[in-house]
């Protein structure tokens, strides 16, 4: 907030309505000189005096916040009923309601960890003592709450807010699809409820996308051009879009070899980096190791990821907002709406796979400093990280039309559903979730319902919104490589026509960062990537539902039939042994005999496995991609082990079948009596069980089962690569 006179657009407006907004952006704020910024009031007055549909789109820190929480202190006053805040994230939700409560504002929120509060806060909305009710947008199609709250809060409502409203637009239709479902909740609204959409990341197609799901053809919305747009008047959506330069921000990229150069920098230079700040990674395995690394080599930093317990995650970002952290190593869950003014630096280990991703996050820092510190590192192996996520979200023709099939007018879990369709858990819930939206589905109390009603599937949608990912991934190696202002790019990516050059980035200002890398903390780097060995879990039940596709069991696993705990490599997704896998196991990759280096890192796995019963065999898998590769590494472990090799299991029944990606009960039906160990003499002992690579674990839990049956007392499973 600034000391400046108001604009003629504040000077211009009834007096007490200005008078008010002011008080109460005074107090949220704590100080007595504090005045609108230019466009604040503007959409203020359109929200409480015109009952409009706005959409800001405003630069992280210019104050949204403030907008929704004064609109509602001065709808409140004249006798409107509570706002509906729809907010993505925990982190989020937390920071509003302490915004909220400086305010006076009186907030409280629904969401997945605080069920236990529930019944309080519906008692406080039946007594009119709330004033923002902040929901999830997956909370709107909750049965009980769609069918039991929602329609007497769509009758009461006294304005709707939507945070991080570019979550609406179809880039980002797989990380929330239930931002889609607003528009039909706006339908069902009164004209005369205002409604307001905020974010700081939306280009031209982004804004014009989310104004048409707030109920407008696009008619009288503009993009600024030196300050807010403004419309003329009219009954479209006001779109209220100001410059995006973050003045604060000192922006670099510094482009090393390889991800042992990119840690070993870390490790030389994270206690020269300002104050405290965030450590973003691809993927939660990196987040968890690099964090693990940082703190073994004295760095006081926590790991934060959407697998991170809620009440940890809570704790963390009170440690870094305290600055009792030096940083927190995360996954873009900390992302959106985290609010700590004095963040010192926002450093990337591997690149977002968009501008808009990446100006998100780096809008983390410096929102309340003169300087803040902003440095990406990208890697070589980013691009394929980011198609794993992009096709791994997108959905798929066939398998929609599986899950319709499979559903009635009769309530089917999903557990009971993942036993029909041969799809994951985590894919199928999303792939449900996009189905709900386009109305092929339904969520009731006991599952899903089919509708009924014609399903298409929107190819020439989803294939927009591949080659829009694909540019936007270009975008982002173009801002790594080019050299013109760092900031500028970023905003002309954003269709900011206010772009110009910023003067501080490396580019403008020259390289700001130092470049050297500290032979400690190289070496350091080296051990921690060269670290090997992951537990591979064993199966100790059958899925639920195998029986009805012709697999004979349920419950639990006998004892007797089970596999021991196993050891990978390595994942996939790691840094170190990671990298190398991922070229091993990429589409067309050749298939070849396993190299020494390879073989002399399982055997440092096998030397430090600590095993309860040491095996006195080695059997392989009978592989259908890389037999050459599993049959090597068996008969190498075999050789330096001195262990005899009995061979490889055969295939039976014709083999395996399916393909990796399916669901548990669909995995085990293809290779339920597919393998066969009569032909080998399986001894009384324990036996090491080599494949290469661990997915669903119900090949191996198969093969263990017959090796068992066989006469091995124990299996213990031995991969290179274990997937995730």
């Amino acid at each position: 907030m600034t000391a400046a006179p108001p604009p003629p657009s504040e000077a211009a407006a009834p007096v007490d309505l200005h008078e008010g907004a002011l008080e109460a952006l005074r107090e949220l704020v704590g100080r007595d000189d504090a005045v609108f910024h230019d466009g604040q009031f503007e959409a203020i007055s359109a929200l409480v005096e015109g009952r409009r549909r706005a959409l800001v789109v405003q630069r992280t820190g210019w104050g949204k916040s403030a907008v929704y929480f004064v609109a509602t202190l001065l709808l409140r006053r004249q006798g409107a009923g509570p706002t509906v805040l729809v907010s993505p994230l925990l982190a989020l939700m937390r920071d509003q309601i302490a915004a909220a409560e400086r305010a006076g504002v009186r907030a409280v929120a629904i969401n997945s960890t605080n069920a236990h509060e529930w019944g309080d806060v519906l008692h406080k909305l039946d007594a009119d003592e709330v004033d923002v009710l902040l929901v999830s947008p997956e909370r709107l199609n909750n049965p009980s709450f769609r069918e039991q709250q929602l329609p007497t809060l769509v009758r009461r409502m006294g304005m709707l807010v939507v945070d991080e409203a570019h979550c609406i637009s179809d880039w980002g239709h797989d990380f929330r699809p239930d931002y889609r479902r607003l528009r039909d909740l706006i339908a069902q609204m009164p004209p005369s409820v205002p409604v307001l959409a905020t974010t700081a990341t939306a280009n031209s197609r982004v804004v014009a996308d989310v104004a048409e799901q707030l109920g407008s053809d696009g008619a009288g919305t503009g993009d600024a051009a030196g300050g807010p747009a403004r419309d003329d008047g009219g009954d479209g959506v006001l779109t209220i879009r100001g410059p995006l330069a973050r003045t604060s921000l000192r922006l670099g990229v510094l482009r090393l070899p390889d991800s042992e150069s990119r840690l070993a920098w870390l490790l030389s230079h994270l206690d020269e980096l300002p104050g405290s700040g965030i450590i973003y990674t691809l993927t939660v395995s990196a987040a968890n190791d690099i964090a693990r690394v940082l703190r073994e080599r004295g760095h006081d930093v926590r790991a934060y990821t959407g697998q991170t317990d809620p009440d940890e995650r809570e704790e963390s970002e009170g440690l870094l907002k305290r600055n009792e952290v030096k940083a927190l190593v995360a996954t873009s869950a900390l992302g959106m709406g985290f609010d700590k003014p004095d963040l010192g630096f926002v450093l990337h280990l591997g690149a977002p796979s968009s501008p808009v991703a990446y100006y998100q996050q780096v809008g983390r820092a410096g929102r309340a400093s003169e300087s803040a510190d902003v440095l990406l590192l990208p890697g070589s192996e980013d691009r394929a990280i980011w198609h794993y996520f992009a096709t791994a979200s997108m959905p798929d023709e066939d398998r929609a039309r599986r899950v319709i099939d499979e559903l009635s007018d009769v309530p089917l879990s999903t557990p009971a559903l993942e036993a029909r369709v041969d799809i994951r858990r985590t894919p199928l819930e999303l792939l449900l979730k996009v189905l709900d939206v386009d109305g092929a589905v339904r969520r009731v109390q006991g599952g899903w319902v089919a509708t009924g009603e014609p399903w298409s599937y929107d190819a020439d949608r989803y294939a927009r919104i591949a080659a829009e990912r694909e540019a936007e991934q270009q975008h982002m190696i173009d801002y790594e490589q080019t050299d013109g202002c760092r900031m500028e790019f970023l905003q002309r990516s954003l269709d900011d026509e206010t772009a110009a050059t910023c003067g501080r980035c490396d580019n403008c200002a020259g390289v700001w960062y130092p470049g050297d890398l500290d032979e400690g903390a190289a070496a350091a780097a080296s051990g921690a990537l060269d670290r090997v060995g992951v537990a591979v879990e064993a199966r100790k039940a059958w899925p639920t539902g195998a029986d009805r596709l012709g697999v004979p069991v349920k419950g639990r696993i006998a004892p007797g039939e089970q596999a021991g705990e196993g050891r990978a490599l390595a994942r996939l997704t790691d840094l170190g042994w990671g990298n190398t896998l991922r070229e091993v196991f990429a589409a067309g990759a050749p298939d070849a005999p396993v190299t020494p280096q390879m073989l002399e890192a399982c055997v440092r796995v096998l030397a430090d496995w600590g095993w309860s019963e040491r095996p006195v065999a080695v059997v392989s898998m009978p592989s259908r991609s890389h037999p050459q590769l599993v049959r090597s590494l068996a008969e190498g472990i075999s050789r330096i082990g001195r262990l005899p090799y009995l061979g490889a299991l055969e295939p039976a029944n014709g083999g395996p079948s399916g393909q990796p990606g399916g669901n548990s009960a669909f995995r085990l039906a293809g290779v339920w009596q597919r393998f066969s160990a009569d032909a080998l003499d399986v001894p009384a002992g324990g036996v090491l069980l080599v494949d290469d690579l661990a997915d669903s674990r119900w090949s191996l839990t198969v093969a263990a089962r017959e090796l068992r049956r066989a006469g091995a007392t124990s299996v213990l499973p031995f991969v290179l690569a274990l997937r995730g």
